[in-house]
């Protein structure tokens, strides 16, 4: 099966040596005889496994220690009520950068609990899907935050600039992109990440929230929700995804172990210029990103011909290049090439699209 390159948008392939790690420990972990899914996340043993994954997350991503580091329920779709129900009153104003379809999941959201305001979106430049800044006087100082997707998983729209947030705390959907590349936190008011991306398995999401806006929960926030909640108990008021988070702790410690994010950045450049130049340099397939906004983690690309679309997909699934079929908002094909996929996928890629365009072309 080392043949097999997984591009799944999400849940997405997980780095081979943690996977295999985790066969060993599967059954007997830390020669205690169980799972470590079946042993309390109040417990010693898990909760050593607990302390470690967030000191390991802290490392990687140099989190100053005025930020709260929480493991919670739900994914991303759940931070998207989370996060205006923590940080804003019904009253108050959200405002929000749209680039494609998360960012405009988070609005819609967000609006039920405060009053959701855009104030951007994406364009077009040279023809091409574009997102550019938004202009300082649209952003209202007295906001209770500036939500915005850093990386577009369905459009692979990604930003090459962070916003200017004129004092209001600064809020980033970063599931598809968290530890990529290095980050400065201090620059963020909070961060949070759906797990299956980067991080581990479906089921967990990591929330990176700095302490001064903890406290502001609206009343009618669930408790599992509760940002300030979760800091009181280490993210165990309540029975928290245990393997999920034992899963999220090894990729951390793999990691470190292969350099760090600069190490990863580095990886990821290369895959990503790897699949993009395969693409400009044919007539046969085509990005409609402009080149200031790709995604290095999530690459659409179109067939001349989209009459060929499914026979792409076909013939790749037998190749071993699976998941290759674009989301349906989109069409086309797409490319996950997060953290876990070996530059050998990627060049496997390229070797079967060279074909597939001598074949069809």
């Amino acid at each position: 099966m080392s043949n097999v390159y997984n591009f799944s948008a999400g849940p997405a392939k997980l780095p081979e040596p943690v996977m295999q790690q985790a066969r060993e420990q599967f059954v007997d972990w830390n020669a205690s005889g169980t799972s470590v899914m079946e042993v309390s996340h109040r417990g010693h043993d898990f909760i050593q496994v607990a302390e470690q994954a967030e000191q390991d997350l802290r490392d990687l991503l140099a989190i100053p220690a005025d930020y709260k580091v929480l493991f919670m329920h739900g994914g991303g779709r759940g931070q998207f009520a989370a996060v205006p129900l923590n940080l804003s009153r019904p009253d108050q104003t959200s405002l929000h950068l749209v680039s494609g379809s998360w960012s405009k999941g988070a609005v819609a959201e967000a609006a039920k609990y405060n009053q959701a305001r855009v104030i951007k979106q994406a364009g077009t430049k040279d023809g091409l899907a574009f997102m550019a800044p938004p202009a300082a006087a649209d952003i209202d100082k007295d906001a209770a935050y500036l939500h915005f997707c850093p990386n577009e998983t369905v459009d692979g729209i990604a930003y090459d600039w962070l916003p200017e947030a004129n004092g209001v705390p600064l809020v980033a959907d970063m599931s598809s992109t968290i530890l990529s590349q290095p980050l400065d936190i201090s620059r963020y008011g909070m961060l949070y990440a759906g797990a299956q991306k980067n991080i581990g398995p479906s089921g967990l999401s990591v929330v990176i929230v700095h302490e001064s806006l903890l406290g502001k929960a609206q009343t009618a926030t669930p408790s599992i929700f509760d940002y300030t909640l979760a800091a009181k108990h280490d993210s165990m008021y309540n029975t928290p995804p245990t393997f999920s988070w034992y899963l999220a702790g090894l990729v951390f410690q793999w990691l470190k172990s292969i350099g760090g994010l600069t190490e990863m950045a580095r990886r990821n450049a290369t895959k990503a210029s790897t699949l993009y130049n395969a693409i400009d340099a044919s007539d046969f397939y085509r990005n409609q990103i402009h080149p200031r906004c790709r995604s290095k983690m999530n690459v659409p690309f179109q067939l001349a011909d989209a009459a060929l679309d499914s026979r792409f997909v076909q013939e790749a699934e037998a190749q071993g290049l699976k998941a290759l079929k674009g989301h349906r908002s989109v069409g086309g094909m797409r490319a996950s090439i997060y953290n876990a996929m070996p530059l050998e996928g990627v060049t496997a890629l390229v070797s079967f699209m060279a074909e597939f365009e001598r074949k069809y072309g």
